[in-house]
């Protein structure tokens, strides 16, 4: 594709590859100008009334934009591309949680076909009145400020925190107080 076009060239891949970071930095040295992340597949249901195959369209959610920030944090310093967050932006949080971990580009879908063009206005006056209140003068100031390579604690990226997260998480449900199988209550 690069060969054929002199226009940036951005590739819109999926979080499925055993490793997204060598597959980014394979797409840049093949040509791609920019990377987006992520694409979101379009998964079906099963309709267990009609026991048939339910093409509904999930929307995305705030909560799938984990994943997006994650992995720009990491590329932000370690590959010579653009990289676009989407997939879970929905708000002005979202969109600067984006930019803190380094993405050039913030992308919205589902917020948009929920709230309609105009919230693109608000949550680009949200983001500016948040930039001023936390002494921003520039996106480009504080893009990429989070990202791996910029944190106190870049362990908090890596996989191997997330043993240290779940030993920590409590449950409301003790598992310790359930019953055993096959007990009978009066």
């Amino acid at each position: 594709m690069r060969a054929e076009i002199s226009i940036p060239l951005a590739v819109k891949i999926g979080p499925f590859f055993s490793s997204v970071g060598d597959m980014a930095q394979r797409l840049v040295a093949a040509g791609a100008d920019g990377l987006v992340l992520f694409n979101r597949f379009m998964q079906p249901d099963i309709d267990l009334e009609h026991l048939s195959i339910d093409p509904t369209l999930t929307l995305s959610t705030s909560t799938e934009l984990s994943l997006p920030l994650r992995w720009i944090g990491i590329l932000r310093d370690r590959i010579r591309a653009s990289l676009a967050a989407t997939t879970g932006v929905h708000t002005c949080e979202d969109a600067l949680k984006a930019v803190l971990v380094g993405a050039d580009v913030v992308m919205m879908a589902s917020a948009l076909l929920h709230e309609g063009p105009e919230h693109v206005g608000v949550v680009l006056r949200e983001m500016e009145a948040w930039m001023a209140e936390h002494g921003y003068e520039s996106v480009e100031q504080m893009k990429g400020s989070m990202s791996l390579a910029n944190v106190p604690n870049p362990v908090a990226f890596a996989r191997a925190n997330y043993a240290k997260l779940v030993t920590s998480f409590v449950s409301p449900y003790d598992w310790r107080m359930a019953e055993p199988p096959g007990t009978i209550r009066a």
